[in-house]
């Protein structure tokens, strides 16, 4: 049974440089119309679990203001442009931690909300980092790069400590691909 809707057109009510709103009018597959359904645009996100060559987890804390918390996350971000997403995780790391890594495996990736958003994150496991530099962040970022061990971590997600949903997911994944979830 095809599950598909037909997309018959779309609408844009705003266009953004990290979100823009659309609304399609689609066909169900019995027929049936949906005038208005309504999708946000977003750039596809890169996260990492990355370990460095100590074995300790890096962690990024920051403000989220669409939430208003403090948030302990994975590193992560934007894929810019062209880049690939392993290119996009680099960047990423390097300007976040201050950290190179040379290996790293995508293990998963996911949508945040299918439902109402069009947009993916690739979930990444970097092992061996080594501190080359020193954070290279955007005007409005601000983060303290904090470094956990593995059973921290696990602690912490036990705890529901990291409420960033993609970030927890990445860190079970990775937790599963170390054999550390038992």
């Amino acid at each position: 049974m095809d599950l598909t809707w037909k997309t018959c057109s779309s609408d844009y009510i705003h266009k953004g440089p990290w979100a823009t709103l659309r609304y399609d009018k689609c066909e169900m597959p019995d027929g049936r119309i949906v005038d208005e359904y309504y999708v946000l645009e977003y750039p596809n996100w890169v996260n990492a679990v990355a370990i460095t060559e100590n074995n300790k987890i890096l962690m990024v804390r920051q403000y989220r203001h669409a939430a208003a918390i403090v948030s302990l996350e994975i590193p992560g971000g934007v894929i810019d442009g062209d880049e690939s997403p392993e290119q996009a995780m680099h960047r990423e790391l390097l300007e976040e931690t201050g950290y190179r890594f040379d290996a790293m495996e995508l293990l998963c990736t996911v949508y945040a909300n299918p439902s109402t958003a069009n947009n993916h994150t690739y979930c990444f496991l970097a092992r061996g980092g080594i501190k080359v530099q020193e954070q290279s962040l955007d005007e409005h970022e601000e983060l303290v790069v904090e470094e956990y061990t593995i059973a921290e971590v696990k602690q912490l997600l036990a705890d529901n400590k990291i409420a960033q949903a993609l970030h927890c997911t990445g860190l079970f994944y990775a937790l599963i691909r170390l054999e550390e979830l038992k």
